[in-house]
């Protein structure tokens, strides 16, 4: 197998040299710029095709960055003849509070996590389709699933993975492409930002590319999952969806805050993973009925005096919004 790898110190290293070992053709992609972005450098990913090559295995370096995508996957192409495997690994950081962030830190992140893997993503398409064969990995982030403080432009492009992973996983079965998303802990040039040096030398890289190579593999039948992994440990992230509650009042009323604690009620959860398996025309004849039923005759919550601002608000929901608020 021939893989496309995006290398860092850490993560992208490891999985280079995982597959590598186990005879997987390997392009070490990396720019070689600075956490934030600036600059660029041959280095990080001469040293990592060297040791793999001191090890006798076959890897190339390739120095573009993740935006020029088809220029990666050709080098692919051009020195292996064909793509198997993708691991859209690629990342920067510019972490500020809303407050402090600028256009540019929101848009350099989303250009390199987001932006990039689409592009990558983009080129290799044609090959895996071809060859009815492909693997893709999308990195993910902890950060993305749960949020985190002053991560706002990296949380929401690394949660965008997410949707991007599971739409190419849809996209891609009946061609044998799998596409998963993986949310890693490891030591790296990003995670040592945030995590004190004794953490980083417990969460040891080299510990999260077994499981990230088993998903590349022909014979791993996931597809469209998150998994979370770190430390030796790997599990699956799902959506929980409560059992939730029909309103009896199209209004903001006393019975609809007197109910609210139902919205986090989970004794009987569903476990979506699909747009399919929600039934909303069930629910909302059901609703139209209970309305039918129960006339509003509570006192309504008021919201005069507050000033709201709703985009989108020439028609649809955002119209809906403007005038219910301002009645």
């Amino acid at each position: 197998m021939y893989g496309r790898l995006i290398n860092h110190v850490g993560l992208g290293r490891a999985y280079a040299f995982y597959l590598a070992e186990r005879g997987a053709k390997v392009v070490v992609n990396d720019l070689g710029g600075s956490l934030q972005g600036s600059g660029a450098s041959h280095r990080a990913a001469d040293v990592v095709v060297e040791a793999i090559k001191s090890k006798g295995g076959m890897a190339i370096a390739n120095y573009d960055s993740v935006t020029d995508g088809e220029k990666i996957v050709k080098c692919a192409i051009d020195a292996f003849g064909r793509i198997d495997i993708l691991i859209n690994n690629a990342g920067i950081l510019r972490d500020k509070s809303l407050t402090k962030m600028t256009n540019e830190d929101w848009d350099s992140v989303m250009q390199v996590h987001l932006h990039g893997a689409f592009s990558v993503t983009k080129a290799a398409w044609p090959y895996f389709l071809q060859n009815k064969y492909g693997r893709i990995i999308m990195t993910s982030s902890a950060a993305g699933l749960y949020g985190n403080y002053g991560q706002t432009n990296y949380s929401a492009a690394k949660l965008a993975l997410y949707g991007f992973g599971r739409c190419l996983a849809l996209e891609g079965e009946k061609y044998n492409i799998q596409c998963n998303v993986v949310a890693p802990m490891a030591g790296s040039r990003i995670t040592e930002t945030v995590l004190p040096p004794e953490v980083l030398a417990l969460l040891n890289p080299d510990h999260v590319a077994p499981s990230v190579s088993w998903l590349c593999h022909e014979e791993c039948k996931e597809n469209g999952q998150v998994f979370e992994i770190g430390g030796g440990y790997i599990g699956r992230v799902v959506i929980q969806r409560a059992e939730g509650l029909s309103l009896a009042s199209t209004t903001i009323d006393e019975d609809f805050i007197g109910k609210i604690d139902k919205l986090n009620e989970f004794r009987n959860p569903q476990y979506p993973t699909s747009i399919r398996q929600v039934d909303w025309i069930g629910l909302a004849e059901s609703n139209t009925k209970l309305l039918r039923e129960n006339p509003a005759t509570r006192k309504e919550t008021p919201l005069k005096g507050l000033i709201a601002l709703v985009t989108g608000a020439g028609g649809g929901l955002g119209k809906s919004y403007a005038l219910l608020l301002a009645h």
